[in-house]
């Protein structure tokens, strides 16, 4: 039970003692013996949770607890295996500082590295009085193209305290030790063992969360880009998370997007084995265990290039077992209320990623730059989003793979297509983030950025920057609206499964392209967003998917 310690008692004054001089030096001692117990800060809150207590900090109306190990380090024979649940201990844990986030490269120029395996852990923010209560429990799973990010880099506070609600993040292997698949792994988790990761992190939730005052019987996972895809493979693997719980929010993930087959997706770890100096196949196993962190690492990046789809989780095992749109499609798939969307200029940033990394975007290459994503049907394309009636080239290239692509699922009509096949079962909210004067989430590349993937990130968790500095802009006022009335409607959701925020208007559940609700400055309601990205066109060109 949470518990707070009482404060100590403040120095009465005491008279003045003449004391003899030889006694002097004990008085001095004395006193100095005494300062530490009062000079030293409150103990923070203590919640006894099953492996047992943590003490955390209290602070702006939450108390925090960070860095509680829900698993064993994934290290020796634990390297890519299934997580263990963490040892119990008897003293109070300290829980005041996160965790190391999980192995992973810096990336583009702005992400942090790291190298210790030692990082599942879980962090939990209540508001106060949380004590003995229900409260509404939302699960908040980071991105990173599944080979960066940190639970570190999500403030929760703003959360718990507009939702009324235990908000929980944690961190979950990546990359080439979460995400590669690889002859010598275990068939039934293959590839997946960051999806394995996340979920013993719920098992934790439902075994602790009473504790900290939040009702295991309502629990949202919420997450955005990798985050959200997380959420996505949860909800489709009903055999394996059904339980775990039960509303779900798809920030920026294409749910209904083709993945690899787990066989095309140990294709690439054998090549990561090779190149990481051990042998192909099945007897890989041994040696990739005995291999260092960094040079893993380097061999990841190396084979994965641009391509931001090389460690998206495979399909076609027990932790995935079908693609997503089929299991949509079927109602084969965990059946809960979801609220799912993405940003109205996603590609954009991946574009801006090109030109700091000398591969601009001009008239005389736009159409180079659409066969490369579009092959022979860039004529089509470039026939419909002509030049320069969309901006600048680039934001032009950005603006065409946002409405669609079929090499990434970070694309409005694909968010669109998974409402349509999910809305069939349950209840749909659908929206898109559209303030295209979002704080820029990289180096201004010198084009119309707008609201572009991550964007919306800011608006959920103050001065989010991408890095543990939580040192990004103030929003302005008309942005600031828009991020209040998000987080009601976000929060909202996760107590009752229905959004709302007051003095704004219904978000009316998902029938069709129609009923997608818009967050722009000015014009938050619903819009027409089949027809604002051309899904009808879209869809022609690309029947099959």
């Amino acid at each position: 039970m949470l518990s707070r310690s009482q404060p100590s008692q403040r120095l009465r004054k005491m008279p003045m003692i003449a004391l003899p001089r030889a006694s002097a030096l004990a008085t001095v001692l004395l006193a100095l013996s005494l300062l530490p117990a009062f000079a030293q800060s409150t103990p923070g809150p203590v919640v006894t949770t099953a492996n047992g207590p943590v003490r955390g900090t209290a602070h702006d109306g939450v108390h925090d607890f960070r860095g509680i190990p829900y698993a064993l380090p994934p290290v020796g024979e634990l390297r890519w295996a299934l997580p263990q649940p963490a040892k119990p201990w008897a003293e109070p844990r300290d829980a005041t500082a996160y965790g190391s986030g999980c192995p992973q490269v810096a990336r583009y120029g702005l992400t942090e590295a790291g190298y210790n395996e030692d990082c599942l852990t879980v962090n939990v923010t209540v508001p106060d009085g949380a004590a003995g209560r229900k409260l509404p429990v939302i699960v908040w799973i980071y991105g990173g193209a599944f080979v960066g990010g940190s639970s570190a880099l999500y403030p929760l506070t703003l959360m718990a305290k507009t939702g009324n609600a235990v908000v929980v993040s944690l961190n979950y292997r990546l990359g080439v030790f979460g995400f590669m698949a690889n002859p010598a792994f275990d068939a039934a988790s293959n590839g997946s063992y960051g999806l394995e990761d996340q979920r013993l992190a719920l098992r934790w939730v439902q075994n602790n969360i009473a504790a900290f005052g939040g009702d295991p019987k309502n629990v949202t996972i919420a997450g955005e880009s990798a985050g959200g895809a997380s959420v996505c493979m949860h909800v489709i693997a009903p055999k394996e998370t059904t339980g775990l719980f039960h509303k779900a929010i798809m920030q920026s993930a294409g749910c209904a997007q083709p993945l690899r087959s787990v066989a095309e997706a140990a294709a690439i770890g054998d090549k990561v084995s090779t190149l990481a100096g051990c042998p192909a196949g099945p007897d890989a196993l041994a040696c990739l265990r005995g291999k260092p962190v960094k040079e893993l690492l380097e061999a990841g990046a190396k084979i994965a290039g641009s391509d931001v789809m090389t460690f998206v989780p495979s399909f076609g095992t027990r932790t995935v077992p079908q693609q997503g749109a089929a299991a949509l499609r079927s109602g084969q798939f965990v059946r809960v209320p979801m609220l799912n969307g993405g940003n109205r200029d996603e590609l954009r940033l991946y574009v801006a990623y090109d030109i700091q990394a000398g591969r601009p975007v001009t008239a005389d290459n736009y159409m180079a730059h659409l066969k490369a994503v579009y092959g022979d049907k860039a004529d089509k394309v470039a026939k419909k989003y002509p030049l320069p009636s969309f901006g600048s080239p680039a934001a032009a290239l950005g603006t065409v793979m946002s409405d669609y692509t079929p090499i990434n699922g970070l694309n409005n009509c694909l968010f669109l297509k998974a409402a349509k096949l999910a809305s069939k079962y349950v209840t749909v909210f659908e929206y898109e983030f559209a303030d295209r004067n979002a704080p820029e989430v990289t180096a201004n590349p010198g084009f119309e950025m707008g609201a572009v993937h991550s964007a919306e990130l800011p608006y959920q968790f103050p001065h989010f920057s991408n890095t543990s500095k939580l040192d990004g802009p103030d929003l302005a006022a008309p942005s600031q609206l828009i991020a209040d009335q998000m987080m009601a409607y976000w929060t909202s959701f996760a107590a009752k499964g229905m959004p709302k925020a007051a003095k704004a208007k219904p978000w009316i559940p998902f029938q069709s392209g129609r009923h997608v609700m818009r967050f722009e400055p000015g014009k938050l309601g619903p819009f027409d967003a089949a027809a604002a990205h051309n899904c009808a066109f879209w869809q022609k060109l690309y029947p099959e998917l």
